[in-house]
């Protein structure tokens, strides 16, 4: 019996690959580029799986076939806004994703990115490779406290639970969270968190605000002026979730004005393209997508992938089916 004829659109860890390979007809994309719609269009009419990652823009057009090959999309990342979710569920096609195996990393990095930006390490690090160091003296560089602060997490999930956890056990910072259904008791205590209703309740308590929540049309520009305009002025944004739920155009402004403390962003609106309003701002850290960027948390989501397509092909349900 023939085996499933699989496309990596990226490359993966090495031993996620060779052990796709040793079960699955695997085609790599050797080029490591993003595929466009067209060649998406394509691989859907010859594959019988695609696994695409968060670069890659599934939408109407690379889904408009008439008889595609692809029995399953599988996702190799926690989010799949980037892919055209009814389009692909009219043509039957499964989609998977790979949840919890990246979690610990993600909310690692956003603790970096809040103490990067409250403690200006990212000043420091330019002026030192500049060579403009003067030396030591008061009032150089001086940043923001962090532990004993207020820390609002708005999306508390996986992700942001363990955002929560290293912020409350690690630097005795009061948490507050909004969430779009309500958090169970046992949950908040856990972390001695207080749920409030709104976005609106819990921007002018915070000291530093962490976005954990999905992207997608509903929490696109989610963070815009009239929300940014509720920070306290010394409050900083920290964002890992997506790139569309923060309006990058009012936060610009926003740190440009200094109508706040500052921020730190892992994702943008339009990857790799980084708004260059943002780049003149000196109160902002960015890093380039690195949330699950270790070694550990990467292996894990292709083994994830590979769960899930062993069990499709297996004619089981896969653990992390979301369409």
């Amino acid at each position: 019996m023939a085996r499933p004829s699989v496309l990596i659109t990226r490359r993966w860890p090495d031993a996620v690959e060779q052990q796709l390979a040793q079960t699955y007809d695997v085609a790599f994309n050797r080029a490591d580029r993003p595929l466009t719609s067209g060649e998406f269009r394509e691989a859907i009419q010859r594959y019988d799986a695609v696994l695409p990652t968060v670069t890659d823009k599934i939408g109407p057009e690379a889904l408009d076939v008439k008889k595609p090959q692809t029995k399953i999309l599988a996702n190799y990342g926690v989010g799949y806004t980037h892919i055209d979710v009814e389009r692909a569920k009219t043509h039957g096609i499964a989609i998977t994703n790979t949840p919890d195996v990246l979690s610990e990393c993600t909310a690692d990095l956003a603790m970096t990115l809040m103490l990067m930006v409250a403690r200006r390490a990212g000043d420091g690090e330019r002026e030192l490779r500049a060579g403009n160091w003067s030396g030591w003296r008061p009032t150089h560089l001086v940043g923001t406290k962090v532990s004993g602060k207020t820390l609002g997490i708005i999306g508390f999930g996986r992700i942001g639970q363990e955002m929560a956890k290293r912020a409350h056990f690690g630097f005795g910072m009061k948490i507050v969270v909004q969430n779009r259904s309500a958090v169970k008791p046992e949950i908040l205590a856990r972390y001695g968190a207080v749920q409030v209703p709104t976005i609106e309740d819990l921007l002018p308590q915070s000291d530093f605000v962490s976005l954990h929540c999905p992207g997608g049309a509903e929490n696109a520009k989610m963070i815009n002026s009239r929300r940014l305009d509720l920070m306290k002025e010394d409050a900083f944004l920290i964002n890992t979730a997506r790139g569309e739920v923060v309006d990058e155009a009012a936060l610009a402004q926003a740190l440009m004005f200094d109508t706040i403390g500052g921020a730190a962003l892992d994702v943008f609106e339009r990857e790799p393209q980084v708004n260059p309003m943002l780049a003149q701002c000196d109160n902002l850290v960015m890093l380039p997508h690195l949330g699950s960027a270790t070694r550990e948390a990467r292996q894990a989501m292709g083994f994830r992938v590979l769960d899930n397509l062993n069990d499709f092909f297996e004619g089981k349900a896969p653990r992390d089916r979301v369409a």
